[in-house]
Protein backbone atom coordinates (compact mmCIF):
# COMPACT_ATOMS: atom_id res chain seq x y z
CA UNK A 1 0.00 0.00 0.00
CA UNK A 2 1.18 3.52 -0.77
CA UNK A 3 0.02 6.76 0.83
CA UNK A 4 1.04 10.23 -0.39
CA UNK A 5 0.74 13.28 1.85
CA UNK A 6 1.30 16.93 0.94
CA UNK A 7 3.22 18.70 3.72
CA UNK A 8 2.93 22.52 3.51
CA UNK A 9 5.38 25.16 4.73
CA UNK A 10 4.45 27.86 7.22
CA UNK A 11 5.38 31.46 7.82
CA UNK A 12 5.13 33.46 11.05
CA UNK A 13 3.12 36.67 10.62
CA UNK A 14 4.23 37.55 14.15
CA UNK A 15 6.53 35.85 16.65
CA UNK A 16 7.14 36.98 20.23
CA UNK A 17 9.40 34.95 22.54
CA UNK A 18 7.96 35.63 25.99
CA UNK A 19 10.45 33.84 28.25
CA UNK A 20 12.43 30.74 29.07
CA UNK A 21 10.73 27.90 30.93
CA UNK A 22 12.15 25.73 33.73
CA UNK A 23 12.23 22.76 31.31
CA UNK A 24 14.60 24.64 28.98
CA UNK A 25 11.97 25.37 26.33
CA UNK A 26 10.72 28.89 25.58
CA UNK A 27 7.19 30.24 25.72
CA UNK A 28 6.15 31.99 22.54
CA UNK A 29 3.18 33.82 21.08
CA UNK A 30 2.98 33.54 17.31
CA UNK A 31 0.54 33.73 14.42
CA UNK A 32 1.38 30.98 11.95
CA UNK A 33 0.11 30.78 8.39
CA UNK A 34 0.27 27.74 6.08
CA UNK A 35 1.24 28.35 2.45
CA UNK A 36 1.05 26.24 -0.71
CA UNK A 37 4.74 25.35 -0.84
CA UNK A 38 4.83 21.58 -0.26
CA UNK A 39 7.09 18.67 0.47
CA UNK A 40 5.57 15.39 -0.74
CA UNK A 41 5.86 12.48 1.70
CA UNK A 42 5.22 9.00 0.30
CA UNK A 43 4.80 6.09 2.72
CA UNK A 44 5.00 2.49 1.46
CA UNK A 45 4.45 -0.54 3.68
CA UNK A 46 6.61 -3.68 3.49
CA UNK A 47 7.43 -6.84 5.48
CA UNK A 48 10.79 -5.68 6.89
CA UNK A 49 9.60 -4.60 10.35
CA UNK A 50 11.86 -1.54 9.94
CA UNK A 51 11.35 2.18 9.38
CA UNK A 52 13.51 3.43 6.51
CA UNK A 53 13.87 6.93 5.05
CA UNK A 54 14.96 8.38 1.71
CA UNK A 55 15.15 12.03 0.63
CA UNK A 56 16.07 13.93 -2.53
CA UNK A 57 17.60 16.84 -0.58
CA UNK A 58 21.31 16.78 0.28
CA UNK A 59 22.04 17.23 3.98
CA UNK A 60 18.80 15.71 5.27
CA UNK A 61 19.68 12.73 7.50
CA UNK A 62 17.99 9.47 6.52
CA UNK A 63 18.52 7.67 9.83
CA UNK A 64 16.88 7.57 13.27
CA UNK A 65 17.58 11.30 13.78
CA UNK A 66 15.15 12.22 10.99
CA UNK A 67 11.89 13.65 12.35
CA UNK A 68 9.92 11.32 10.05
CA UNK A 69 11.54 8.29 11.70
CA UNK A 70 10.71 9.71 15.14
CA UNK A 71 7.12 10.40 14.06
CA UNK A 72 6.64 6.84 12.80
CA UNK A 73 8.15 5.37 15.98
CA UNK A 74 5.93 7.56 18.18
CA UNK A 75 2.89 6.62 16.08
CA UNK A 76 3.44 2.89 16.61
CA UNK A 77 4.21 3.37 20.32
CA UNK A 78 1.09 5.52 20.83
CA UNK A 79 -1.11 2.89 19.19
CA UNK A 80 0.63 0.07 21.13
CA UNK A 81 1.57 -1.59 17.83
CA UNK A 82 4.73 -3.47 16.95
CA UNK A 83 6.80 -1.42 14.50
CA UNK A 84 5.49 -2.18 11.02
CA UNK A 85 7.72 -2.17 7.96
CA UNK A 86 7.39 1.23 6.28
CA UNK A 87 9.55 3.19 3.87
CA UNK A 88 9.16 6.97 3.96
CA UNK A 89 10.31 8.95 0.93
CA UNK A 90 10.57 12.73 1.27
CA UNK A 91 10.42 14.76 -1.95
CA UNK A 92 11.62 18.02 -0.43
CA UNK A 93 10.91 21.43 -1.92
CA UNK A 94 10.74 23.44 1.33
CA UNK A 95 14.22 24.80 2.12
CA UNK A 96 15.87 23.43 5.28
CA UNK A 97 17.05 25.57 8.21
CA UNK A 98 14.88 28.38 6.90
CA UNK A 99 12.20 28.81 9.59
CA UNK A 100 9.51 27.36 7.29
CA UNK A 101 8.79 24.20 9.36
CA UNK A 102 9.68 21.84 6.52
CA UNK A 103 10.87 19.11 8.88
CA UNK A 104 7.92 19.55 11.25
CA UNK A 105 5.48 19.38 8.34
CA UNK A 106 7.11 16.16 7.11
CA UNK A 107 6.73 14.69 10.61
CA UNK A 108 3.07 15.73 10.69
CA UNK A 109 2.58 14.14 7.25
CA UNK A 110 3.94 10.82 8.54
CA UNK A 111 1.50 10.79 11.47
CA UNK A 112 -1.42 11.58 9.16
CA UNK A 113 -0.27 9.12 6.51
CA UNK A 114 0.23 6.22 8.93
CA UNK A 115 -3.18 6.94 10.47
CA UNK A 116 -4.70 6.49 6.99
CA UNK A 117 -2.52 3.49 6.12
CA UNK A 118 -3.24 1.45 9.24
CA UNK A 119 -6.85 2.56 9.81
CA UNK A 120 -6.17 3.66 13.40
CA UNK A 121 -8.81 6.42 13.11
CA UNK A 122 -6.97 8.80 15.43
CA UNK A 123 -8.77 12.08 16.07
CA UNK A 124 -7.03 15.42 15.53
CA UNK A 125 -6.36 15.74 19.28
CA UNK A 126 -4.67 12.32 19.37
CA UNK A 127 -2.47 13.13 16.39
CA UNK A 128 -1.53 16.38 18.18
CA UNK A 129 -0.47 14.39 21.24
CA UNK A 130 1.92 12.35 19.10
CA UNK A 131 3.11 15.41 17.18
CA UNK A 132 3.99 17.63 20.13
CA UNK A 133 6.39 14.96 21.41
CA UNK A 134 8.52 15.27 18.27
CA UNK A 135 8.38 19.01 17.52
CA UNK A 136 6.61 22.16 18.70
CA UNK A 137 5.47 23.11 15.16
CA UNK A 138 4.07 19.66 14.33
CA UNK A 139 0.55 20.22 15.77
CA UNK A 140 0.20 23.39 13.69
CA UNK A 141 1.36 21.56 10.57
CA UNK A 142 -1.42 19.00 11.07
CA UNK A 143 -4.14 21.69 10.96
CA UNK A 144 -2.59 24.57 8.99
CA UNK A 145 -4.63 27.65 8.10
CA UNK A 146 -4.20 30.77 10.23
CA UNK A 147 -3.62 29.95 13.90
CA UNK A 148 -2.54 31.62 17.14
CA UNK A 149 0.05 29.32 18.73
CA UNK A 150 1.12 29.80 22.35
CA UNK A 151 3.00 27.95 25.10
CA UNK A 152 5.91 26.27 23.32
CA UNK A 153 3.82 26.63 20.15
CA UNK A 154 1.59 23.60 20.69
CA UNK A 155 -1.51 25.41 22.05
CA UNK A 156 -3.49 26.33 18.96
CA UNK A 157 -6.44 28.64 18.41
CA UNK A 158 -8.06 29.26 15.02
CA UNK A 159 -8.04 32.83 13.73
CA UNK A 160 -9.77 34.57 10.82
CA UNK A 161 -8.12 33.50 7.56
CA UNK A 162 -5.27 35.66 6.33
CA UNK A 163 -6.31 36.89 2.91
CA UNK A 164 -3.82 38.23 0.41
CA UNK A 165 -3.18 37.72 -3.28
CA UNK A 166 0.34 36.30 -3.10
CA UNK A 167 3.31 35.67 -0.84
CA UNK A 168 6.87 35.57 -2.19
CA UNK A 169 9.30 33.52 -0.07
CA UNK A 170 13.07 33.62 -0.58
CA UNK A 171 15.98 32.17 1.36
CA UNK A 172 19.26 34.11 1.29
CA UNK A 173 21.99 32.10 -0.41
CA UNK A 174 24.25 30.09 1.93
CA UNK A 175 22.58 31.43 5.10
CA UNK A 176 21.19 28.90 7.55
CA UNK A 177 20.30 29.52 11.18
CA UNK A 178 20.76 27.30 14.22
CA UNK A 179 17.57 27.49 16.30
CA UNK A 180 19.54 27.00 19.53
CA UNK A 181 21.85 29.94 18.72
CA UNK A 182 18.84 32.05 17.74
CA UNK A 183 17.14 31.47 21.12
CA UNK A 184 20.34 32.40 22.97
CA UNK A 185 20.37 35.78 21.22
CA UNK A 186 16.64 36.30 21.77
CA UNK A 187 17.11 35.76 25.52
CA UNK A 188 19.31 38.88 25.58
CA UNK A 189 16.56 41.15 24.16
CA UNK A 190 14.79 43.71 26.32
CA UNK A 191 11.08 42.95 26.99
CA UNK A 192 8.55 44.68 24.72
CA UNK A 193 4.75 44.74 24.23
CA UNK A 194 3.25 41.77 22.36
CA UNK A 195 3.11 42.26 18.60
CA UNK A 196 1.16 39.01 18.35
CA UNK A 197 -1.75 40.56 20.26
CA UNK A 198 -1.77 43.35 17.67
CA UNK A 199 -1.58 40.86 14.80
CA UNK A 200 -4.59 38.96 16.17
CA UNK A 201 -6.59 42.21 16.36
CA UNK A 202 -5.43 43.09 12.83
CA UNK A 203 -6.62 39.74 11.44
CA UNK A 204 -10.04 40.25 13.03
CA UNK A 205 -10.19 43.74 11.48
CA UNK A 206 -9.36 42.22 8.03
CA UNK A 207 -7.45 45.43 7.30
CA UNK A 208 -4.53 44.42 5.06
CA UNK A 209 -2.63 47.65 5.79
CA UNK A 210 -2.91 47.05 9.52
CA UNK A 211 -1.88 43.39 9.10
CA UNK A 212 1.17 44.09 6.93
CA UNK A 213 2.44 46.86 9.20
CA UNK A 214 2.19 44.58 12.25
CA UNK A 215 4.48 41.82 10.89
CA UNK A 216 7.17 41.25 13.55
CA UNK A 217 9.67 38.58 14.63
CA UNK A 218 11.81 38.58 17.78
CA UNK A 219 14.42 36.38 16.07
CA UNK A 220 14.79 38.90 13.27
CA UNK A 221 15.30 41.64 15.85
CA UNK A 222 17.85 39.61 17.83
CA UNK A 223 19.87 38.13 14.97
CA UNK A 224 20.13 41.15 12.63
CA UNK A 225 21.27 38.96 9.71
CA UNK A 226 22.73 41.29 7.04
CA UNK A 227 21.50 39.11 4.14
CA UNK A 228 17.95 39.13 5.60
CA UNK A 229 17.99 42.92 5.98
CA UNK A 230 19.24 43.25 2.39
CA UNK A 231 16.59 40.86 1.02
CA UNK A 232 13.79 42.66 2.87
CA UNK A 233 14.93 45.94 1.35
CA UNK A 234 14.82 44.47 -2.16
CA UNK A 235 11.29 43.10 -1.59
CA UNK A 236 10.04 46.47 -0.36
CA UNK A 237 11.55 48.21 -3.41
CA UNK A 238 9.58 45.70 -5.50
CA UNK A 239 6.36 47.01 -3.90
CA UNK A 240 5.70 44.39 -1.20
CA UNK A 241 3.04 45.56 1.25
CA UNK A 242 4.86 43.95 4.18
CA UNK A 243 7.93 41.79 4.75
CA UNK A 244 9.29 39.64 7.56
CA UNK A 245 11.58 36.76 8.46
CA UNK A 246 9.92 33.43 9.20
CA UNK A 247 10.62 31.47 12.39
CA UNK A 248 14.26 31.57 13.47
CA UNK A 249 15.25 32.30 9.86
CA UNK A 250 16.66 32.67 7.40
CA UNK A 251 13.76 32.66 4.89
CA UNK A 252 12.03 35.99 4.27
CA UNK A 253 8.46 36.44 3.04
CA UNK A 254 6.81 39.36 1.27
CA UNK A 255 3.05 39.99 1.20
CA UNK A 256 1.48 41.36 -1.99
CA UNK A 257 -2.02 42.59 -2.81
CA UNK A 258 -1.19 42.59 -6.52
CA UNK A 259 -0.49 39.34 -8.38
CA UNK A 260 1.36 41.26 -11.10
CA UNK A 261 3.74 42.85 -8.57
CA UNK A 262 4.23 39.53 -6.77
CA UNK A 263 5.22 37.83 -10.04
CA UNK A 264 7.60 40.68 -10.86
CA UNK A 265 9.23 40.34 -7.42
CA UNK A 266 9.50 36.56 -7.85
CA UNK A 267 11.12 36.87 -11.29
CA UNK A 268 13.54 39.56 -10.14
CA UNK A 269 14.66 37.65 -7.04
CA UNK A 270 15.12 34.44 -9.08
CA UNK A 271 17.96 36.23 -10.90
CA UNK A 272 19.92 36.43 -7.64
CA UNK A 273 18.62 33.77 -5.25
CA UNK A 274 18.46 30.01 -5.81
CA UNK A 275 15.44 29.35 -3.53
CA UNK A 276 12.51 31.64 -4.36
CA UNK A 277 8.82 30.65 -4.28
CA UNK A 278 5.55 32.28 -5.30
CA UNK A 279 2.85 31.13 -2.87
CA UNK A 280 -0.65 31.71 -1.57
CA UNK A 281 -2.00 31.28 1.97
CA UNK A 282 -4.01 28.09 2.45
CA UNK A 283 -6.65 27.06 4.98
CA UNK A 284 -5.42 23.51 5.63
CA UNK A 285 -2.40 21.61 6.91
CA UNK A 286 -1.08 18.25 5.77
CA UNK A 287 -3.37 16.55 3.26
CA UNK A 288 -3.56 12.91 2.20
CA UNK A 289 -3.77 12.86 -1.60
Amino acid sequence: MEIKVLAPAKINLSLDVTGKRPDGYHNIETVMQAVDLYDEVTITDNDSGNITISCNYDGVPCDESNICYKAAKRFFDYNKMDVKGVHIDINKKIPTQAGLAGGSSDGAAVIMGLNAMFGTMLKQKEMHEIGEKIGADVPFCLVGGTQLCTGIGTNIKKLPSFRCENIVIAKPNAVSVSTADAYRKVDALNPHPSYTNEMVKSLYSRDIFRITTTIFNDFELALQIPEVIDLKGKMLKLKARGVGMSGSGSAVFAVFTSTRRAKKCYEKLKEEYSEVFLCKPIKCGCTVE
